[in-house]
C-alpha cells in the first residue's frame, strides 16, 4: 500500500500545494519565499527519506507567519492522510543529533493525541530575514495537525542555524523511524486497538 497524500489548501492568506510520500527516497522540490525555510524543509525531506513536492506563496509582505503556519498545517494533514490507519507503523521515534557545537535531541509519537514541547535557547532574532520565533510556530502547527507529541530539546548550542537546523535533522530522523513498517507488528501498536 502506497503511504502517499496530496493536500491543496488555499486561504485569503496562502496557497498551499503539497505531496508527500513517506516512503521515498530524500527527493524534493520546495518553493515558497522564504529561502531559510526551504533550506530547513529540503534538510527534514532529506534526512527522514521522505519525498515532498511543495509549492506555497501568501502575503509575506505583510508577515512570514501565515505562511509558515499554514505549510505547518498542511503538512501536519498530509501525514495524517499518507499514513491513514497507521497499521503496521512502530508509532514511536527518537533521535539524539549533533550539529558542531549544538545537541538536539526529538522525540515524536503518532498517537492521535497533539502534545508540544519546545524547550531551547533559541527564543528570538532572526537567521538573515528569517524570525526564528516561527521555527516554534511551524512545530505547533505541524503537531496540531498531524495529532503527534512533539518533543524538540535542545541540549545546548549557540549559534542560531545551526540550533535550528539541529532541530528540523532530528525531527526527520524521529519521524522516519516512527513512520517506518516493522515487520512484527501486524496491527496497531497500541492496547486500545486505536491511534
Amino acid at each position: 500500500m502506497k503511504r502517499t497524500a496530496h493536500i491543496a489548501r488555499k486561504t485569503k492568506e496562502t496557497n498551499i500545494d503539497l505531496s508527500l510520500n513517506i516512503d521515498g527516497t530524500g527527493k524534493y522540490q520546495i518553493k515558497t519565499p522564504l529561502p531559510f525555510f526551504n533550506h530547513m524543509l529540503e534538510l527534514f525531506t532529506k534526512h527522514g527519506f521522505f519525498d515532498i513536492k511543495l509549492k506555497a506563496s501568501g502575503d509575506v509582505d505583510v508577515d512570514d507567519h501565515h505562511l509558515v503556519e499554514d505549510v505547518g498545517i498542511v503538512l501536519g494533514q498530509a501525514f495524517q492522510k499518507a499514513l491513514a490507519d497507521k497499521k503496521g507503523m512502530r508509532r514511536y521515534g527518537f533521535f539524539m543529533l549533533p550539529m558542531d557545537e549544538t545537541l538536539t535531541h526529538v522525540a515524536i509519537d503518532f498517537s492521535g493525541r497533539p502534545a508540544f514541547v519546545y524547550n531551547t535557547p533559541l527564543k528570538s532574532g532572526l537567521i538573515k530575514n528569517f524570525d526564528v520565533q516561527l521555527i516554534e510556530h511551524f512545530f505547533e502547527a505541524f503537531t496540531m495537525s498531524a495529532q503527534v507529541n512533539l518533543h524538540i530539546n535542545v541540549q545546548y548550542g549557540k549559534n542560531k542555524h545551526h540550533i535550528a537546523e539541529s532541530c528540523f535533522k532530528a525531527w526527520a530522523k524521529a519521524t522516519d523511524m516512527a513512520t517506518q513498517i516493522d515487520p512484527r507488528n501486524t496491527g496497531l501498536m497500541s492496547t486500545k486497538g486505536k491511534l
